[in-house]
């Protein structure tokens, strides 16, 4: 353990050891003040953006911001919304109907923008850094463009009057993990400092950083130092009620108390609500709720969200069950080209687009290294949520297409796909290396390394699934395979309230600084199955003079041995709350029985 972190050890030495795992060498790196923030003008494009946009609130253009309709997409536009707006900006904004016009700044939504507003200057929050064509049209009409994006890119940048993206070429931004409204936070607090500095009408921006905490997680942006800063900010202005009401009206309509918010929250519980949104209708409610400065308008629009979400989960589980089933049934079957292309025969489907998901699927049975999957009739907005969930399962680059428009099923019509990967597969890229061989097969691609998105035509649907699995098969073996990663055994203090109320707060952990897991052997002194789906445990573990309840949910009971002595399981530390009190559970994520009684 490097001496430094020695002042860590003192307290909790597993603490210390977590740290050191996850590459912390140094008290500092772990430093939580705004003041450690790596500097706005290193942002390639920065400065250009700021001065159009301070000309522009002085001389009373109208700016319109373009935002995508995810809900990193959603917190970047309230934030331009409401720290422009303060400043003195004439400023609306304009989403994307995914269902119409797709994603990022097309020409058909800079048409509706211009026929809708009338706008000066475009601003596109989380998108624009493909839009060539977008911004091309704006320009035709004299409108001044600046793009504000993260998503990654290997071609030329637009040419808008500004770009600001750390992820665009020759961009020397120290993080790369910004994400949409952590650009847009960096940018308007660079105009915030500028417009201070000629003592012209300002906002303090760092006052708004529950949005950059919700986009940045909901996102699953990296957590490097620099967004652990913003997200640790942002989660304390809400856990002390200093964020916006449709915040707290999500968290009321989630029976969630914002003083016990962590940030895995962010993820869970807020972040669905307002994807919802963009999923089954229009992400405007979304924002409408992120901007409202009325309790009873956010409660209103709160419970639309509730509700939203509610439908979504719905279509998904639908979705899930025919995409498992699918697949389930084909790992049942002889792995013969025979049996394949005889499935609308033997009474499967006499659908084409049916038989086209269960080749897909079959093929990844036969020695394929991904899922795709499409049917006529399964719904874009939640095709994502899908694909992820395939992902978990199958530990597998899943891909989840439906129809752009389900009035349009046609060989010509376009399909989306939402893409999720496994680490070692960036998707993006593999996505990208088939454009670059088959140029005709994809119409639109972009996304990050774990998530991306694509549109093709409907014809060229077996095409992709070919070429996307010739790509695969040039990876290694080692990366299909997946591994559970542990942050070793905990020594018998750390089974205790006060360390897992510590280990909670100790940092802001997700995506990239991995929230702690542990492994051990445990005795087993009881067990219950509960609602035939989850695994509760009574275990002993040495030294520790109480039992100490796991739960694991959604267990294989199949995969029970009723006679087991003795378990290894890989674990988090959870606090149960049941009647108003308090009691320590370890969430069990693999178990395996080492002996039998």
């Amino acid at each position: 353990m490097p001496a430094a972190l020695q002042p860590f050890a003192a307290q909790s030495f597993t603490l210390a050891r977590l740290y050191a795992g996850r590459g912390i060498t140094a008290p500092d790196e772990l430093e939580t003040s705004l003041s450690g923030l790596l500097p706005a003008e290193a942002l390639h494009g920065v400065t250009e953006a700021v001065r159009l946009l301070d000309v522009a609130i002085d001389e009373r253009q109208r700016i319109l911001i373009v935002g995508d309709f995810d809900c990193d997409g959603a917190t970047s536009t309230a934030l331009m919304m409401r720290a422009l707006t303060k400043m003195g900006a004439v400023v609306d904004f304009l989403v994307p109907d995914r269902f119409k016009y797709g994603y990022g700044l097309t020409p058909e939504i800079v048409e509706l923008g211009i026929e809708t507003f009338q706008p000066d200057m475009i601003v596109t929050v989380d998108n624009g850094i493909s839009s060539h064509e977008g911004v091309a049209r704006a320009q035709a009409d004299g409108i001044t463009v600046i793009i504000t994006d993260h998503h990654l890119t290997t071609k030329e940048t637009p040419p808008a009057e500004a770009v600001v993206n750390p992820n665009q070429l020759g961009c020397d931004f120290a993080s790369k993990a910004l994400v949409g409204v952590g650009v847009a936070f960096y940018v308007l607090g660079r105009l915030a400092k500028l417009r201070r500095e000629a003592g012209k009408s300002t906002v303090q921006v760092s006052q708004y950083l529950d949005l950059v905490a919700l986009g940045t997680i909901a996102d699953v942006g990296v957590l490097d130092k620099n967004n652990r800063i913003l997200v640790h900010h942002g989660l304390s202005a809400i856990r002390q009620g200093r964020c916006c009401m449709g915040m707290l009206a999500l968290l009321e309509q989630a029976g969630r108390d914002p003083k016990q918010l962590h940030a895995q929250d962010f993820g869970f519980v807020l972040g669905p609500r307002i994807n919802a949104a963009g999923r089954m209708d229009n992400m405007r409610i979304g924002i409408e709720c992120l901007l409202t400065e009325d309790w009873s308008t956010a409660q209103r629009l709160a419970q639309e969200l509730e509700q939203l979400n509610r439908t979504r989960r719905h279509v998904e589980g639908e979705m899930r069950a025919q995409a498992d089933s699918i697949v389930q049934a084909l790992a049942n079957e002889d792995n013969s080209d025979e049996s394949v292309s005889s499935d609308s025969d033997n009474n499967v489907s006499s659908n084409d687009t049916i038989t086209q998901a269960v080749s897909t699927a079959k093929a990844n049975n036969t020695g394929a290294r991904s899922i795709i999957l499409y049917q006529d009739d399964w719904h874009q907005g939640v095709i994502g949520i899908v694909a992820g969930r395939l992902k978990e399962s199958h530990y597998l680059p899943s891909i989840v297409f439906a129809p752009a428009d389900t009035e349009q099923t046609d060989e010509d019509s376009a399909i989306k796909g939402s893409a999720r990967s496994i680490a070692g597969v960036h998707i993006r890229d593999a996505i990208e290396q088939v454009a670059e061989r088959y140029p005709d097969l994809i119409s639109h691609f972009g996304g990050h390394a774990m998530a991306a998105g694509l549109t093709l035509k409907h014809r060229n649907f077996e095409a992709f699934v070919t070429a996307f699995n010739e790509v695969m098969a040039q990876m290694d073996d080692e990366v299909f395979a997946e591994q559970k990663f542990t942050d070793g055994p905990l020594q018998a203090s750390d089974f205790s309230l006060w360390f897992a109320e510590h280990l909670a707060d100790a940092s802001i952990w997700g995506h990239g600084f991995a929230p702690p897991i542990f492994d051990g052997v445990f005795e087993v002194l009881s067990f219950k199955i509960l609602k035939d789906k989850h695994l509760k445990l009574s275990l002993r573990y040495p030294d520790v003079q109480y039992p100490i309840e796991a739960i694991c949910f959604n267990f294989d009971n199949d995969a029970w041995d009723y006679r087991a002595k003795q378990v290894h399981l890989l674990f988090q530390l959870d606090i149960n709350e049941w009647n108003g009190k308090q009691s320590l559970q370890l969430m069990v994520k693999d178990l395996a029985v080492v002996e039998q009684g």
